[in-house]
């Protein structure tokens, strides 16, 4: 005879919620099998082709794709919000310079509130504006964050240009090309939303309690710098740096799957194909290393995928070829999850 202790233990346990109904969310969709990724309707092929990243905000925010002047007018609440308040980034300058950049996004985001009258309006309206801010400032205490602790000057935005270029820009010091701007603003449509992950989910149950929109996002920065959820392209450039040249990677994948060590960026929870937010990353790599006649992380990225595929049918993810686009972009490895 079980117990009631546990029949509960075997009707509750659920590695990961598979399968269990959390939540609805209309907004994302995912369909593994077939490997397509969808946003209020859209496909992210047709959004990454044809589309801006205040665009794609728009759309997941408002259900449909912006008229011009709509589009206009997020884009100019965005560029009058990026500049954050002195005092937070005062407070920044005092912690270490060891602190993880995830760990200051959560704590500088928390004190971001205090400097906003109107964090407690939980209203359609309220929430909306809360999200204009954080989604100008992160970009801007990411970079700032990286400037302090290089002992830098601290790049002030330049509210000429959009979120992608901005951030590359306060981030490096310089303005980004052309294409950099463009691959990078891809980049940031292709991570805009994918259903209910660890770090949605969380960021939901802690909004579901009514909870402000900043206490909410900071427990999403909280899930995602787990090493089970985050960091995996992180991960995915030092394994190319380990490894260090093409001829070797036969030897080295041999070693690490014998000792059946995860080869990071390949294979995903859900796709049981191509991750299609690789196939434009992907892309990005081989482009940038092109220009630069800088092949060599592109061409390892490339031998890896296809033994990998050989050996275990598997397919990479988004953390996969993400890893060599932002090394090309001069991206430190430890900021790729902010």
């Amino acid at each position: 005879m079980e117990t009631a202790k546990e029949t509960t233990t075997a009707n509750a346990a659920s590695a990961g919620l598979r399968g269990v109904v959390a939540a609805q969310s209309a907004i994302g969709d995912v369909n593994g099998e077939q490997g397509i990724l969808i946003y209020q309707g859209y496909d992210i092929h047709d959004l990454a082709e044809n589309s801006t990243f205040e665009e794609v905000v728009y759309l997941l925010w408002n259900g449909k794709l912006p008229t011009k002047s709509e589009l206009e007018t997020l884009t100019n609440e965005f560029r009058a919000n990026y500049e954050v308040a002195p005092e937070v980034i005062e407070f920044m300058k005092h912690f270490p310079k060891t602190a993880e950049p995830m760990d200051v996004l959560r704590t500088t985001i928390s004190a971001l509130e205090f400097y906003d009258e109107s964090s407690k309006d939980l209203s359609r309206e309220g929430a909306l504006k809360t999200a204009v801010k954080l989604t100008a400032q992160m970009p801007t205490i990411v970079a700032a964050w990286e400037r302090i602790r290089q002992e830098l000057q601290i790049v002030e935005p330049d509210k000429s240009l959009n979120i992608a270029s901005n951030f590359l820009y306060m981030l490096r010091g310089t303005p980004p090309s052309e294409n950099e701007a463009h691959i990078f603003d891809v980049a940031l449509i292709l991570h805009a939303d994918h259903e209910l992950n660890a770090s949605t989910f969380t960021t939901r149950v802690i909004a579901g309690t009514l909870a402000d929109m900043y206490g909410a996002v900071v427990g999403g920065i909280a899930a995602l710098s787990g090493p089970l959820h985050g960091g995996a392209n992180t991960n995915v450039m030092k394994m190319l740096i380990e490894i260090g040249e093409t001829d070797k990677i036969d030897a080295w994948l041999d070693t690490a799957l014998t000792e059946k060590r995860k080869i990071m960026g390949i294979g995903h929870a859900v796709y049981k194909t191509e991750d299609p937010r690789a196939t434009w990353l992907r892309k990005y790599s081989k482009q940038l290393g092109e220009e630069q006649n800088n092949t060599k992380w592109f061409e390892m990225s490339e031998k890896i995928e296809k033994e990998m595929h050989e050996k275990k049918g598997m397919f990479p993810n988004v953390d996969f070829y993400s890893a060599s686009t932002y090394y090309l972009m001069n991206i430190p490895l430890d900021q790729y999850t902010p």
